[in-house]
């Protein structure tokens, strides 16, 4: 079992808030989703690989946000993440979205990535060096 990912750091700017005067929803998943596209890479699975190796990528196909606290402009967040759970043809993804000075929790991502084939469209079995690889960062949330 390994630790959580480190996927992405940020700052929250002032074009991110709202008029309440925090960080609106539409904000957090672009931060959200730069951290997925990173996941890949450090769990040694980048896109480039599996679509030259396998010829499929992945797509998400569902992503929940729970949003925790508040986040105003000038704040640091740190997104970190692990696999959450491994099937067939998906695996899933929890994201955690932290203040980079306090470590408090802002918001969190649940998300389930499929295997997509670009050819015919379709999801795909995920293939078995794939599934060893995520095996290895598999933690029980």
């Amino acid at each position: 079992m390994h630790d959580r990912l480190e996927l992405l750091r940020a700052v929250v700017h002032p074009w991110h808030l709202d008029h309440f005067g925090h960080m609106n929803v539409r904000n957090y998943a672009p931060f959200f989703d730069d951290a997925t596209y990173h996941m890949w890479t450090l769990l040694g699975l980048p896109y480039s690989s599996m679509q030259a190796k396998y010829n499929l990528h992945t797509v998400t196909a569902q992503a929940t946000t729970r949003f925790i606290q508040e986040l105003n402009a000038g704040d640091l967040i740190v997104i970190d993440g692990v696999v959450s759970r491994i099937g067939t043809r998906s695996c899933g993804f929890l994201l955690n979205m932290r203040h980079a000075d306090t470590g408090e929790l802002h918001a969190s991502y649940d998300l389930v990535e499929v295997f997509f084939d670009p050819v015919t469209r379709r999801s795909a079995p995920m293939p078995d060096t794939i599934r060893a690889r995520l095996e290895d960062w598999l933690v029980a949330t």
